[in-house]
């Protein structure tokens, strides 16, 4: 019991230190800008994509991002190849995921993007800002690239940390900048805990 808690306590730190790793650019900054300026003044969304344990955080992201005021939706990489890519629109902005900044689908989802429409901006998080999705990045944030946790050193875990961490400055900058109210946030509620709570607060 006792070798199990000094490892879950390993675990946490090495988590933690991830998170304080992540560098903090100006490209954060010009992030939330963009992000403001495309949806919340131009009436566009915000499009996340990512493969596998990206993608979930990247469905995560998107569903954050609208229940604070800005539409997101997730697009599927593999699904957009067979028709789903029409769900871009002008004005619309991507926000790409993947840890090693590699991934063929998410790769060949930014070709198929500039080919629909060759304005259309694109964020992205991965821990190689040199590989191909770095470097079609209009903004790249960067991971820092920590090791996983994993005992295989394989699986994403820390990876997956640091990218929802990402995801939760991006949220919280915006909302800032939009001035995104209690009274907006209720509106956006209606059921559970948060709804509730929200509502009351808003009165």
């Amino acid at each position: 019991m006792d070798e199990m808690k000094s490892s879950i306590q390993t675990l946490l730190q090495r988590e933690a230190q991830a998170v304080l790793n992540i560098p903090v650019t100006d490209n954060y900054e010009k992030a939330v800008a963009l992000i403001v300026e495309q949806v919340h003044r131009k009436r566009g969304k915000l499009v996340t994509s990512g493969m596998g344990k990206a993608g979930q955080i990247a469905m995560n992201i998107a569903t954050t991002f609208c229940s604070t005021g800005i539409p997101a939706v997730f697009l599927h990489p593999s699904e957009a190849q067979h028709g789903d890519l029409g769900i871009l629109q002008e004005n619309d902005l991507l926000l790409l995921i993947s840890n090693s900044g590699k991934t063929r689908e998410i790769v060949e989802l930014t070709a198929l993007a500039r080919n629909l429409n060759p304005m259309l901006k694109k964020i992205v998080i991965t821990g190689n800002p040199d590989s191909p999705l770095g470097q079609a990045a209009d903004i790249c944030l960067v991971t820092g690239h920590p090791d996983e946790v994993c005992v295989l050193g394989m699986t994403p875990t820390t990876s997956t940390t640091v990218m929802t961490v990402i995801g939760d400055i991006l949220v919280v900058e915006t909302m800032k900048q939009t001035g995104f109210t209690i009274e907006e946030y209720s509106k956006r509620h209606h059921g559970g805990y948060l709804g509730e709570r929200s509502r009351e607060l808003s009165k």
